[in-house]
């Protein structure tokens, strides 16, 4: 399959049309999607009018910007004027906004060409797009597996071919966690590097837009088209958009990396090669309690990981971040109270789901029991029970404590390193019902939860398989704004990955996708 930065290439060079590399994508999404159930909404008519127009700019010698032609999908809490915005519930599936997300304009105005809206877990809250109200998304490795949630839909439209970029959001790990089970590259920004406006809102102060793609390079070059200062976004960072893709060529050689402890156990320091001395500021093992859950696999291909890093030159040690081991307690507390607050909007008056009843408090309440599912209703009571009086202070209040300490280990940690390394998931994708009890899924985010408490970015890059031959997924975690350094790591890791198997969707195609 072609990456997204050789079909802008070619199509803005004229040696290839938009409108025949879309109808490839469709090809492909028509094929095998009722199989996958990566979308919601498929945009074809929308999409071929817009790719005509590109190869009516080519023509005219205008360039139709660097994601020329390059077909992608958008994750179904994005904004999409005329297009239905479902957020995978049955509150809003059948309204549609008047008006585009700021990223969705942005990819718009770069070139790029939607071709639908993808599954989610019901307005993000999960980890493995099971909780969808339209049934849930299947992992292109493994059909009998979830693809990681709560944008598994974007991520098994990468893997599996559908679109070269695709963007979802990410509240707790739902871009990071998605991407490591289904093999490809995902990035949560810094919140404030990309506009949130025109995203549906889980929790405020968590939320984060950012790409999946197949490979460094390409989430590199959609992270660029999506950043910047957005007037309309009050927590938007008037700060200049760097250049991305230089930073993929620079090399490791110096940099600084830690190995979370917390998050890869006491095992050895680091590395499982070489000097140990030339390794870098290595503190031993974890100064604090290591969390448990993270299978051996995972944690054995992050020290791979370290090990390349360290054979390209990089210094590489052992670092201690104490308040990731509260970081799945703090966020279950402040994300579902945020819910509570941002999701009261729907209660049947002003747009989506009505239930009519005898009077507005009776219909407030039969369009919210129907309109939200089981997942949605558990958050929504858990949120309010932490902001009700007398709970405030003793959840809510102490949980913003621990993001506090959480933001204050990180500044300690990068004080010595340059970026730090752990996994993105515990473990390979799962199978379908497997994590049914709620705290077992939760855990799902232990590893990426911390960097949405703190605000930093952090992404996530295939690095192997675990069990049954499927991804896993190495994060790489960086400061405030510290997109380009954390690319270099990730493009160096990418050089260094052993082959992944293909996927069980593609291993019998035939029909000649892009």
């Amino acid at each position: 399959m072609s990456t997204a930065s050789l079909i802008a290439r070619d199509v803005r060079a004229g040696s290839r049309r938009a409108s025949d590399v879309l109808e490839e994508y469709l090809g492909r999404i028509e094929a095998h999607d009722g199989d996958i159930h990566a979308f919601n909404t498929v945009t074809a008519e929308q999409a071929r009018a817009a790719a005509a127009s590109i190869d009516a700019a080519v023509e005219q010698g205008r360039d139709p910007g660097p994601l020329a032609g390059v077909p992608v999908a958008f994750k179904d809490n994005l904004c999409t004027r005329g297009v239905p915005t479902t957020c995978s519930s049955r509150m809003l599936e059948t309204w549609s906004p008047p008006y585009d997300a700021t990223v969705v304009q942005a990819m718009t105005a770069a070139g790029a060409v939607m071709v639908g809206k993808t599954n989610l877990d019901e307005f993000a809250m999960g980890s493995s797009t099971e909780h969808s109200a339209f049934g849930p998304t299947r992992n292109p490795y493994d059909l009998a597996r979830v693809p990681g949630g709560s944008s598994g839909g974007s991520a098994a439209a990468v893997a599996a071919g559908f679109a070269p970029l695709a963007l979802g959001s990410d509240t707790g790990g739902s871009i990071r966690q998605p991407a490591a089970l289904c093999g490809i590259v995902g990035i949560k920004p810094t919140y404030g590097r990309v506009s949130r406006y025109g995203l549906v809102a889980f929790a405020s102060s968590f939320d984060q837009i950012g790409p999946f793609a197949a490979d460094v390079a390409d989430a590199a070059l959609a992270l660029g088209v999506i950043s910047g200062h957005d007037p309309a976004d009050s927590t938007s960072i008037p700060t200049a958009v760097p250049d991305f893709d230089a930073a993929l060529e620079r090399g490791v050689e110096g940099l600084r990396v830690g190995v979370v402890s917390e998050l890869t156990g006491g095992g050895r320091n680091g590395v499982s090669n070489g000097d140990s001395a030339t390794r870098g500021p290595a503190i031993g093992d974890a100064a604090g309690e290591v969390l448990g859950g993270i299978d051996a696999e995972v944690t054995e291909r992050v020290l791979e990981a370290a090990d390349a890093l360290a054979d390209a030159g990089a210094s590489v040690g052992r670092v201690s971040v104490p308040a990731v081991t509260y970081g799945l307690t703090a966020y279950y507390l402040i994300a579902p109270a945020e819910a509570s607050s941002n999701l009261a909007r729907y209660d049947g008056t002003r747009y989506g789901l009505r239930v009519d009843g005898a009077d507005v408090e009776e219909m407030n309440r039969l369009t919210r029991r129907a309109g939200f599912g089981d997942e949605v209703k558990a958050r929504i009571m858990l949120g309010t029970f932490a902001l009700s009086a007398g709970y405030y202070d003793a959840y809510y209040g102490k949980a913003q404590r621990v993001r506090m300490l959480t933001r204050r280990d990180f500044d300690a940690a990068y004080a010595d390193f340059d970026v730090l390394l752990s996994p993105t998931s515990p473990c390979v994708a799962f199978r379908f019902g497997e994590r049914s009890d709620p705290m077992t899924m939760y855990r799902c985010d232990t590893c990426t939860i911390p960097s949405n408490l703190s605000g930093d970015p952090a992404m996530s890059v295939p690095f192997g398989t675990g069990a049954q031959s499927l991804p896993v997924g190495v994060q790489v975690l960086a400061p405030a704004l510290g997109e380009e350094t954390m690319l270099t790591v990730a493009a160096a890791l990418e050089r260094a990955a052993p082959p992944l198997p293909t996927p069980q969707m593609a291993a019998g195609d035939t029909s000649g996708g892009a």
